[in-house]
């Protein structure tokens, strides 16, 4: 109970990280030098860093590296990745570089539709209401307007409200589902701020209207976004498939059964969408988007026929192999991080400033990519080889090993398979 504390957040930085280390780290020798080593040196830079979050200790680093040598609809790219997990960008790379001589990804924006909710709850009569709605619709519209008024003028704004019954589930339950289209922001502030004053104007007309009231419960958006797709796919000849030691013709069968398996069975399929998702985060991190509402869109729309299924596809049809992908992704290029971490800005740059559509597209290929890699691996060497050889730095530096050791043993793995115990004994060795 001594850990209880009141005012934290008023506290200075400084006196935060005292506070911490007096109540959780005092038997942890060298916790504040860990803790400030990872500051910044320019303050108004670290200021900023401060301000994105409350109760900010410190940074916290992950990698930010590039995947080169994608060739999307033709324009060659270079793909900014943020992650921990080795191989991702490397896996990347790798299969940007077998399409780059194959046609190169092609991709197109299907829709990019986004949703929110105003959800109440009605006792009274569903026909009352339901001519209600359809009274005040115009006005729900009209009342938005200094909130919509300038992502209209840029070709945005409020597409629909429905009203939705949805008192087959829930008693009383009722939905005003709005659809929304926000350009280059992702869009979260304006559709919430619009559904709050959807709601505002649906329960102050409602009272001298409606013989029961409307009570609201939540004003929210969706970040479920089926309509917000995005196609990404490659394709070529199972012959220009072939490559060292591969028969193009075994490896095309077994990719598309790998990927059937996937649609079938869920216990692969959650495996398989995370390595989509492996190459879709590290992009949407990178370029300053939320991959949390990303997850959740993308493995909501994974189940959405009532199963959990493979994002990817595959076919052989008249001796052409195709793969391809349809995955909804809301991602934005202004507003947020977008315009205020340095580092995003970077990769947006080298991304040569993508407005949100070619952005989707974008990050869609690196989900692809990544999947692609995965399976070729798989269906082929089998993927601890390439996945150990990139992990083997990690271990060596878990055991603090010298510039000269990692030279080594980095050698002696070439022609050694990469497991743990091999490396610890590797290094035992080499230090006996």
């Amino acid at each position: 109970m001594s850990r209880l504390v009141s005012g934290f957040s008023k506290l200075s930085k400084t006196e935060k990280v005292n506070w911490l280390i007096k109540n959780h780290l005092s038997d942890y020798d060298g916790a504040e030098n860990t803790l400030k080593q990872y500051w910044n040196s320019d303050q108004k830079l670290q200021q900023l860093h401060d301000e994105f979050i409350e109760n900010t200790i410190t940074n916290y680093y992950l990698p930010l590296g590039v995947a080169p040598n994608f060739v999307i609809n033709d324009k060659v790219y270079t793909i900014p990745m943020t992650t921990e997990e080795s191989s991702v960008v490397a896996a990347a790379s790798k299969a940007a570089k077998f399409w780059q001589t194959r046609g190169g990804f092609k991709t197109t924006v299907i829709s990019t539709n986004k949703i929110g909710q105003v959800h109440f709850t009605y006792t009274g009569d569903f026909k009352a209401l339901e001519s209600y709605f359809n009274a005040i619709k115009p006005q729900l519209i009209e009342d938005a307007k200094p909130i919509t008024k300038n992502m209209e003028k840029r070709g945005g704004g409020i597409l629909d409200i429905e009203l939705r019954n949805k008192t087959n589930a829930l008693d009383n339950y009722y939905q005003l589902h709005a659809t929304f289209e926000t350009l280059d922001a992702m869009g979260a502030n304006f559709i919430n701020s619009c559904l709050e004053q959807f709601a505002k104007t649906f329960t102050a007309n409602a009272e001298s209207t409606l013989p029961k009231p409307v009570n609201v419960i939540m004003s929210i958006l969706s970040n479920y976004v089926p309509e917000c797709l995005v196609r990404a796919e490659v394709s070529c000849k199972v012959e220009d498939l072939a490559e060292k030691d591969i028969d193009p013709n075994t490896f095309a069968e077994k990719f598309v059964q790998a990927v059937k398996i996937a649609e079938i069975e869920p216990y692969r399929a959650v495996t398989h969408n995370k390595g989509i998702m492996n190459g879709i985060d590290a992009v949407v991190l990178a370029t300053g988007n939320d991959f949390r509402a990303i997850e959740a869109g993308v493995h909501a729309y994974a189940a959405r026929n009532g199963q959990y299924s493979s994002l990817t596809h595959a076919k052989i049809e008249n001796g052409v192999f195709t793969f391809w992908m349809e995955i909804p992704l809301a991602l934005g290029t202004v507003g947020g991080l977008t315009n205020l971490h340095p580092l995003v800005k970077l990769a947006l740059q080298v991304l040569d400033q993508p407005n949100a559509k070619t952005l989707m597209q974008i990050v869609a290929v690196a989900g692809l990519a990544q999947n692609f890699a995965a399976l070729r691996s798989l269906t082929t060497t089998g993927i601890q080889e390439g996945h150990m050889k990139m992990h083997l730095m990690n271990i060596l530096n878990q055991f603090e090993a010298t510039p000269d050791e990692k030279l080594k043993i980095v050698d002696h793995f070439k022609t050694n398979i990469v497991t743990h115990s091999a490396v610890v004994e590797a290094i035992e060795k080499l230090r006996a």
